[in-house]
């Protein structure tokens, strides 16, 4: 059989996960917290579980909770979207950028996108017969050079993909990194798909500045939030997507036949627990900046090198004064022989550069950190 993806193998994540439990690692690698979700959520769950709440709901997600998705970007970044027209439940955050990119992209569109970019991103935008346009953030801090995005701008150009804060490196776009994306893109059918899956883990101080916040990208953009990540419930696979009206239609047109809806059970739940506990994301930021700081804090005394995440729930460490081996190699040496799971940067790349980094995730039981540290320190 003749593949359409023939240079996509099983996901990175999947590998580690994988290798950490075939080896009895501790699991630092894929992005999911070892602590439950809360538990006024959990029973809203069994609630509405037991509520005949089981069959299909609306395809674009129930209007109870469209209605609190709207009232919190009006809260948090000053949209006023419209919870029928603009506002759209998906099955996860990679349904709803896949839904994006096969609602914008045609054969032979070309797409830029930021290395190291989230593995979902290119076989997305194959599938859509588009062309994959790699602009490498520069090292060592990870942001974005848009002299070299206005050099790759061409009369192809249909989509550019950003990732704030950003996975794997933890970097932050600023305001004036939104602006200049405005600039660049004015007067062009160049559109936007926002990945801002981290939106509440911005630590330091710091503003997490969505595209909803600035009016001429918010009218270009598919804008992309999770569940998932902000209530501890990576398996749930639950998210939404903010897009002006004309962008929506063509979104949901591939929605409705992708995963065309969501369960109704946990919508009902959510929509319930936005509305009682909104304080739950917005203490987000410092719960897990203690987390954070709590891992910095633990490898300090090791001789990974690092400057603390600015973002998400990931860490990266510089191993250069261990090894020298590649990061993958590295990686599965350290999951096999040492005992701690983490994540190469290799595989985020089209050509990866020379580099000796590793993500670990810190969304873990400090007990988790503890002990992964305790290995750690004795490299």
């Amino acid at each position: 059989m003749r593949s359409k993806l023939p240079d996509v193998g099983t996901t990175i994540f999947t590998v580690m996960s994988r290798m950490a439990q075939e080896h009895g690692a501790i699991n630092l690698s894929q992005g999911f917290p070892d602590f439950d979700c809360p538990l006024r959520l959990r029973e809203l769950v069994a609630h509405y579980l037991n509520d005949h709440k089981n069959q299909y709901p609306p395809m674009t997600g129930i209007p109870a909770l469209r209605e609190q998705i709207a009232a919190k970007v009006l809260d948090l970044y000053g949209c006023h979207a419209d919870m029928d027209q603009e506002v759209t439940v998906t099955s996860g955050a990679t349904e709803a950028i896949f839904d994006a990119v096969q609602a914008t992209v045609c054969s032979g569109d070309e797409v830029i996108v930021f290395d190291p970019a989230y593995d979902s991103y290119v076989p997305a935008i194959t599938l859509a017969g588009g062309i994959a346009v790699h602009i490498p953030l520069a090292l060592p801090d990870f942001h974005v050079d848009w002299n070299l995005v206005k050099d790759n701008i061409t009369e192809r150009t249909r989509l550019i993909i950003i990732n704030t804060p950003h996975n794997p490196s933890g970097a932050v776009f600023s305001a004036q990194d939104m602006h200049t994306l405005a600039e660049l893109i004015r007067g062009r059918e160049i559109y936007v798909i926002s990945d801002e899956v981290y939106e509440h883990m911005v630590y330091d101080g710091g503003t997490h500045e969505s595209v909803l916040r600035h009016e001429e990208l918010r009218q270009r953009s598919f804008a992309v939030f999770s569940f998932g990540k902000t209530y501890h419930a990576t398996g749930w696979k639950l998210a939404y997507c903010v897009a002006p009206p004309a962008l929506t239609t063509e979104f949901r047109k591939v929605h409705q036949f992708v995963t065309f809806t969501s369960p109704s059970f946990i919508q009902y739940a959510i929509a319930d627990f936005m509305k009682e506990c909104p304080e739950h994301a917005k203490e987000l930021p410092a719960f897990y900046e203690e987390k954070r700081d709590t891992f910095c804090r633990l490898i300090s005394n090791s001789r990974f090198t690092f400057t603390p995440s600015r973002g998400t729930y990931f860490q990266l460490v510089d191993y250069g004064a261990i090894s020298t081996q590649r990061d993958a190699e590295f990686a599965n040496y350290l999951t096999q022989v040492k005992g701690v799971a983490a994540i190469p940067l290799s595989p985020f790349y089209e050509k990866a550069p020379q580099n000796t980094l590793l993500r670990f995730c810190f969304c873990k039981d400090d007990s988790t950190l503890e002990a992964a540290a305790e290995i750690l320190c004795k490299l």
